[in-house]
């Protein structure tokens, strides 16, 4: 099942909440008739549950989200005070798509709803999958952190977001849901004004139709408009065509001397990608960070081939450069230790979710000497206040909102991520 960004309705059909319903709950001072259920947990054993793709064409960056969040908790011995913590992984894909689906996020959340050990949910990695697994963790007070969705109407009805976003999402009056990235207006503020930096003076805007892209193009399209940068137009692509040449015609044609490419990591956006550098060659090339995974970038996957190495540039939450930050530093040296390679951007983004949802239960539970409850979970992640993570120094606002204000800029060298530059909003 693939779902769009204008059809929340649908989203809410696979959680089974509909659409008038969720408005009409939101539209009453965002009070709800339904409680969520005790949220209380018994027992000195917590469960913390990673959801990400297993499958397909994200496996790598799904993976290096759990090798983060799972460094994180291994650096406190997976305890809180009295609370013994242990790391249970998700699959919100599909071996048959080699993407999320709707039906496997569905089934990832509830199975975290069910287990009475749930203290929080890492998860999820794609927009998409986060707009089915919030109202069913929803129900249950279940603090849920993301590493990388990004979609503005997951958080705000701010640009890029659908009619009942983001109150759709949310079936109590808890906004159990926070995200360690900036959204997609953030990064489309920070694309902005890098592309007008790099010399562009227009731009072309593709996106794959997924809701990840979707929401991602709408909401470079609304904020490049409010910044009078014109943008020539928006087209989605259709994944798995034989071929992008005519798309690339048509960017040529179009007169913009940039593109954008907002999509997830199938082999269709690689290909596209490809396609436009051939068919406009003087056209510089810029990807949002859905595709800052490595079967975008290495050919020996499906990725771009290796000439385009200077011509596309990615932006990805990972934080500035480690020479700036100690904390990004050590998370690397950290990471390349265990792990024995130097991690994806997103792997950084799984370590600070982890991190920012240990320190909310310690708050929360006092030291680990209370009784655990999911909805002061929830509250100490609200009243994060200029903290300092591998990603910066953040509070998180009222709606679930990082303070993070920028994007790292990404180069490709032999197939791999390079972090080259800073991009404020």
């Amino acid at each position: 099942m693939r779902v769009r960004r204008a059809t929340a309705a649908a989203v809410l059909t696979v959680v089974g909440l509909s659409l008038p319903l969720a408005v009409g709950l939101a539209g009453c001072g965002g009070k709800s008739a339904l409680k969520p259920a005790a949220d209380a947990i018994h027992g000195r054993r917590l469960t913390i549950y990673v959801s990400v793709p297993r499958n397909g064409a994200s496996q790598l960056a799904g993976q290096a989200v759990i090798d983060g969040a799972t460094l994180a908790l291994d650096q406190i011995h997976a305890r809180v005070g009295r609370y013994r913590l242990r790391v249970a992984v998700l699959d919100d894909s599909t071996p048959s798509s080699g993407i999320w689906s709707a039906a496997a996020a569905a089934a990832a959340a509830q199975t975290a709803a069910a287990d009475p050990t749930t203290i929080g949910y890492i998860g999820d990695l794609n927009s998409g999958a986060s707009a089915v697994s919030i109202p069913i963790l929803n129900r249950q007070a279940i603090p849920q952190v993301s590493p990388a969705s990004s979609a503005v109407g997951l958080t705000s009805d701010g640009p890029g977001s659908s009619p009942g976003e983001p109150y759709a999402y949310y079936p109590t009056p808890l906004r159990s849901f926070i995200r360690v990235v900036p959204s997609d207006a953030v990064q489309a503020q920070a694309q902005v004004r890098l592309q007008r930096a790099l010399g562009c003076h227009s731009v072309y805007v593709l996106d794959d139709g997924e809701y990840d892209g979707d929401e991602a193009s709408a909401a470079f399209t609304q904020v490049a408009l409010g910044e009078h940068y014109p943008v020539v137009a928006q087209q989605s692509y259709v994944p798995g065509e034989s071929s992008y040449d005519s798309v690339g015609q048509t960017v040529a044609q179009s007169g913009a001397d940039c593109a954008l490419v907002a999509a997830i990591p199938e082999r269709s956006a690689a290909q596209l990608s490809a396609a436009v550098a051939e068919q406009a060659p003087n056209v510089q090339i810029f990807a949002t960070a859905g595709l800052a995974e490595p079967s975008f970038t290495d050919p020996a996957l499906g990725g771009l081939p290796a000439k385009l190495d200077g011509r596309v540039l990615i932006t990805a939450a990972a934080g500035a450069t480690s020479a700036r930050n100690p904390l990004k530093r050590a998370f690397v040296a950290s990471y390349t230790r265990r792990y024995g390679g130097a991690p994806l951007p997103v792997a950084a983004d799984g370590y600070e979710a982890m991190r920012l949802l240990l320190s909310a239960l310690r708050s929360a539970t006092h030291g680990g000497r209370d009784e655990a409850v999911r909805a002061k979970v929830v509250a100490a992640l609200h009243a994060t206040d200029h903290r300092r993570s591998p990603l910066g120094i953040y509070s998180v606002e009222r709606d679930g909102d990082t303070t993070v204000d920028g994007f790292g800029v990404y180069r490709i060298v032999d197939g791999e991520l390079r972090y080259w530059r800073w991009a404020p909003a």
